[in-house]
C-alpha cells in the first residue's frame, strides 16, 4: 500500500515539525550551556577574590585565624557551587552532543561563543591554581612557625615545671652551725 499524497504530505510535514522542535530544543540547551558557563566564570572570580584575601591574611602578622577559617568555609561553598555547575553542564552537553556534531554549521556561532567561555574558565582556573600554590607555601610557613612557637612554649613550660618540682622537693636545711649560747 502506498500512502496517499495527502497522507504523505502530512507525514513529511510532521517530520519537518519534529526537526524544527529538535533544532529549537538544541538552541535552548546551548543558551543554557552559555548561561552555565557565565555563572561558572562569576563563581571562579569569587574564588579568586577569596584566594587573594587569604594570601593577604597569610602575609599579615599576626594571621587573623578566625577570618582565615571563615574564608576557607566560604571557598568551600563556592567550590560546591562550581561542582554543581560542572555536573549540570556535563549532563546537558551529553544530551545534545550528537545533535551538535551533526549540525556543526547550523550552531557555529553558539559553539564558538561557548568555546570562548570555556577558554575563559580554563584561564581563570589556571590562575586560581597558581594562587592556591602560592597560598599553600604561605600556609605551610605559617603552620611551621606556629609549630616551632608551640614547641618553644612547651620547652619553657617544661623548664618552669621542672624548676618548681625541684624547689618543692628540696628541703630547707637549717643552719648547722648555730650558736646555742644565750
Amino acid at each position: 500500500m502506498r500512502a496517499s499524497p495527502v497522507r504523505k504530505g502530512y507525514m513529511e510535514g510532521s517530520h519537518a515539525s519534529r526537526q524544527v522542535e529538535r533544532n529549537s530544543m538544541v538552541e535552548n540547551y546551548l543558551q543554557v550551556l552559555e548561561e552555565s558557563l557565565r555563572k561558572k566564570i562569576k563563581v571562579l572570580e569569587k574564588i579568586g577574590e577569596v584566594s587573594s584575601r587569604q594570601e593577604q591574611m597569610l602575609k599579615s602578622n599576626p594571621v587573623p585565624e578566625d577570618d582565615f577559617d571563615q574564608s576557607i568555609e566560604e571557598k568551600g561553598l563556592l567550590i560546591e557551587e562550581l561542582s554543581k555547575l560542572d555536573d549540570g553542564f556535563e549532563t546537558l552537553y551529553g544530551n545534545i552532543r550528537e545533535q551538535l556534531m551533526a549540525g556543526k554549521d547550523r550552531y557555529k556561532l553558539q559553539i564558538t561563543a561557548i568555546q570562548g567561555l570555556i577558554a575563559k574558565t580554563t584561564e581563570q582556573s589556571v590562575s586560581i591554581q597558581a594562587q592556591e600554590a602560592r597560598n599553600k607555601l604561605l600556609a605551610d610557613k605559617f603552620f611551621s612557625d606556629r609549630k616551632q612557637e608551640l614547641q618553644k612554649n612547651r620547652k619553657s613550660s617544661r623548664a618552669a615545671m621542672d624548676y618548681y618540682r625541684n624547689m618543692s622537693q628540696s628541703q630547707v636545711v637549717m643552719p648547722q652551725f648555730m650558736d646555742r649560747k644565750k
